[in-house]
């Protein structure tokens, strides 16, 4: 079992209730963050003094207020701390039940589980903790399918690249400066306007802004 865990969510109630289920399964050391750049650092500090954590378990979520963050979610905290700290065991607590989102994290990052915030999360959350403690992959069943080659949803990682560039408010052609300077093919106009078009057919977008909004609906970006 764990022995250092880090928890970080901006919700007392689920901060508490996540520390319960750690209390029962005898983790020795729970920390606890209610921002993502405050779960980074926490996770810096800890690596320095040599009492790194064992695991990480986040919300992807988080409201705004007055701090100015470079973290704006934990989707963002997930793929800087995959740079850095690419052993760390994450689980995911949110309660976000898009498949493609749960296929990006799993297959992009190696997120070691995903458990939906609902009626039965704090079961399945403790039986993720357990999975994953014995290097096991673990889904909440509402979102398990996400790993299936058969799931018809799936659009490639290319599309959601352009969708998240698009989403920042550039246009065509500047979204091809942007990965011709990062090396990233294709990256020709037609090839993104080509692209671009199938998508707003794909998903019944009338333009440009409706793309981007069924996009966020549907927890692509």
């Amino acid at each position: 079992m764990f022995q250092r865990v880090l928890i970080n969510d901006d919700h007392d109630a689920i901060l508490s209730s996540i520390a319960q289920i750690l209390s029962k399964l005898k983790v020795s050391s729970v920390e606890r963050s209610q921002y993502c750049d405050e779960a980074f650092l926490k996770i810096k500090r800890a690596e320095l003094d040599n009492e790194a954590f064992d695991l990480l378990i986040t919300d992807l979520s988080f409201k705004r207020d007055h701090r100015n963050i470079d973290l704006d979610s934990g989707e963002e905290l997930i793929e800087k701390l995959r740079l850095e700290f690419p052993d760390m065991s994450i689980i995911v607590y949110s309660m976000k039940d898009q498949l493609q989102k749960v296929r990006q994290l799993v297959k992009n990052f190696n997120v070691n589980a995903y458990v939906c915030k609902d009626r039965k999360g704090s079961r399945e959350l403790e039986e993720a903790i357990m999975a994953v403690s014995k290097k096991q992959c673990y889904l909440s069943p509402q979102v398990s399918g996400a790993l299936s080659p058969r799931v018809d949803l799936e659009i490639e990682d290319y599309d959601i690249h352009l969708l998240k560039l698009l989403s920042k408010g550039l246009s065509q052609e500047e979204i091809s400066s942007k990965l011709k300077s990062n090396d990233v093919s294709p990256n020709s106009l037609s090839t993104i306007e080509k692209r671009l078009n199938k998508l707003r057919i794909q998903f019944k977008a009338n333009n440009a802004i409706h793309l981007v909004s069924t996009a966020k609906d549907l927890g692509l970006i």
